[in-house]
């Protein structure tokens, strides 16, 4: 087959075709790239490029209430900053993980009243400039384009409100819960509906709920149903009535509410994390006919080069079959992965991946 375009293997994973070969995307730790430059990788370059991997190219827009971004404490290594969610973060700077999370600025229906008159669609939250300097090259070289999502249970829990406050809420306030998921998403899909607008047009939406963590979920599947999945209902419709993918990210283990994800019309799902407990195979088995899913490679395994390529050797094939695949870790790539291990990963996946 004549090699095709990163957006023509998209569109047909998506349309649950096969393409020439499977895409393959990921996302290295800011660290692992650092480990990556030491090994040999030039500084500055892009490492989708170095690789030889698919371009999936992001649109993202400013949905916060714009608190004072501040460095409160810095070292050699860590920094403790603000965030315009009004969060407080502690980040390490040399090696990959998420922020530990100190301070809220929300922490109850008052203090997020104060925050959601902060929260305008403003032309001035979308990048304009970027877009104008990329867009038109991201087209013409075949690009994939998400625009990306800012809402829902993850965004709130870890990023604005603190993990235990939202949990309790859950169940004490829910009320409180879902305006912060539906003005999150309200404010999202009017600054998006002006990009759409103004020509700059993209092939799916995408965002991060974490919903699960090992063996479990953070909530019920009731909760779920009750609180979070009109709003991701809302997302879905509002792509897909612009024959734009719903692209959705859960770390964990959700396996229960695949289903739900199902029916209200998501069209991907990423990571489908093996460390969680779940099993790739499997899901394709039940659900790859109806889904699209990324991911599903155990990162945990991505520094044993011999147990990762046995894991690829007998994992892609079944993950392949007719369409509906993109090749990834099943989160990012950590950086105990050294640039020839990464190397040869791609180069498994490629060579397996072909249909």
């Amino acid at each position: 087959m004549v090699p095709l375009s990163s957006h023509e293997r998209f569109q047909r994973m998506f349309e649950h075709r096969i393409a020439d070969r499977v895409p393959i995307i990921d996302s290295p730790w800011a660290s692992t790239i650092e480990r990556w430059n030491r090994e040999g990788m030039p500084e500055n370059t892009n490492f989708v490029d170095f690789f030889g991997l698919d371009h999936a190219e992001h649109i993202g827009v400013d949905n916060s209430p714009r608190y004072e971004c501040k460095v409160i404490e810095e070292t050699e290594r860590y920094t403790i900053y603000t965030t315009p969610w009004g969060a407080t973060l502690k980040n390490w700077k040399h090696a990959g993980s998420t922020p530990e999370f100190l301070d809220s600025t929300v922490v109850d229906w008052d203090s997020w009243l104060r925050a959601k008159e902060r929260m305008k669609p403003t032309p001035d939250r979308i990048p304009w400039d970027h877009l104008r300097k990329n867009y038109r090259r991201w087209k013409e070289d075949g690009y994939w384009i998400q625009a990306g999502l800012w809402f829902g249970f993850d965004v709130t829990h870890s990023w604005t409100v603190g993990t235990e406050r939202v949990l309790i809420a859950m169940i004490e306030n829910p009320e409180w819960l879902v305006d912060m998921f539906r003005h999150f998403l309200n404010v999202d899909l009017a600054l998006l509906q002006m990009v759409w607008d103004a020509g700059y047009h993209f092939d799916s939406v995408f965002w991060p709920d974490d919903m699960g963590y090992k063996n479990n979920q953070f909530f019920s599947l009731e909760t779920y149903r009750e609180l979070l999945k009109p709003i991701h209902k809302r997302a879905v419709e509002w792509a897909h009535v612009r024959g734009v993918k719903a692209h959705l990210h859960s770390c964990g283990n959700i396996y229960p509410f695949i289903p739900e994800l199902i029916e209200i019309g998501v069209d991907a799902l990423n990571p489908i994390e093996v460390k969680s407990g779940l099993d790739p195979v499997e899901i394709k088995r039940r659900f790859g006919g109806q889904l699209v899913l990324h991911g599903g490679i155990n990162a945990a395994l991505w520094d044993d080069i011999v147990a990762i390529e046995a894991e690829i050797r007998v994992t892609l094939p079944q993950m392949i079959a007719s369409g509906g695949y993109i090749f990834s870790s099943d989160h990012s790539v950590p950086d105990s992965v050294s640039l020839e291990n990464f190397r040869r990963i791609v180069g498994l996946a490629k060579e397996l991946g072909r249909y």
